[in-house]
Parts: structure tokens; C-alpha cells; sequence
């Protein structure tokens, strides 16, 4: 059951990806952050098994935040995804996928917390 409190959190903003890692393990999360997209990519397509994702939406490299949910949904429909952005807000409504909530950078860390909690909490657990 340990793996249903794993978290994907792709950020390549080394202090805020450290600032979410920590608030989602003080909140009893586990964490995994990576610093691209492909990185994350690589994870889920490698049978990563996580309860939410976490993601940036303006990444550097070849995928973005929006790249990343798309694909977490197409291999577990219901994840969780929590979108962070100081600049993509108002696409959300347009690329965001059902069962997702958009911070906007700046963010207390409890935000984090509170939006993961708030997604699981409407989600159907998985059948292990």
C-alpha cells in the first residue's frame, strides 16, 4: 500500500521542486521529483505507479507540464494532477485534464498539500 502515497513531481526549478518535496513529505506523501519531462515520461512509461502528479507546466526541454499530465492520463485515466505555473494560468481551463488544480507561482507550500489531499479525496481509490 506504500506506493498509493507516491507522488510525481516534475519541476526543473531546483528550490521549488525542494520547497514541494518537502511540503508533500511533511504531509505524509512520498515524493520523486525529476527536472524534465522526458525524465518523468521515462518513469511513467516504465510502469511508475504513483497517486498523483505534480507537474510545472513550462518545463525547459522537449515536453511540457501539458505533454506530461496527457500521458500520465493515458496510462491511469483518474491520476490526480496538480499543475504549477507562474506564467500558463489561463490555458489551464483550455489543456487541463478532468480532476486537476492549477497553482500559481508563488505558493505556500501547504498549498501543495492541500491541493494533492483535496484530488485524492475525490478519487476512486485503485483495486491492488
Amino acid at each position: 500500500m506504500q506506493n498509493l502515497l507516491r507522488i510525481l513531481i516534475v519541476e526543473d526549478d531546483y528550490l521549488i521542486a525542494e520547497m514541494v518535496r518537502d511540503a508533500l513529505s511533511d504531509g505524509g506523501f512520498e515524493p520523486e521529483v525529476v527536472g524534465s519531462g522526458q525524465e518523468a515520461l521515462h518513469l511513467l512509461d516504465d510502469g511508475g505507479t504513483y497517486c498523483a502528479l505534480v507537474t510545472d507546466i513550462n518545463l525547459r526541454g522537449d515536453y511540457t507540464g501539458w505533454q506530461v499530465a496527457q500521458r500520465a492520463r493515458e496510462l491511469s485515466t483518474d491520476l490526480p494532477v496538480i499543475y504549477m505555473t507562474g506564467a500558463a494560468a489561463d490555458e489551464w481551463a483550455s489543456r487541463g485534464v478532468p480532476n486537476s488544480v492549477l497553482l500559481n507561482k508563488p505558493f505556500a507550500p501547504a498549498q501543495v498539500v492541500t491541493a494533492v489531499s483535496k484530488l485524492l479525496n475525490h478519487t476512486t481509490p485503485p483495486n491492488d
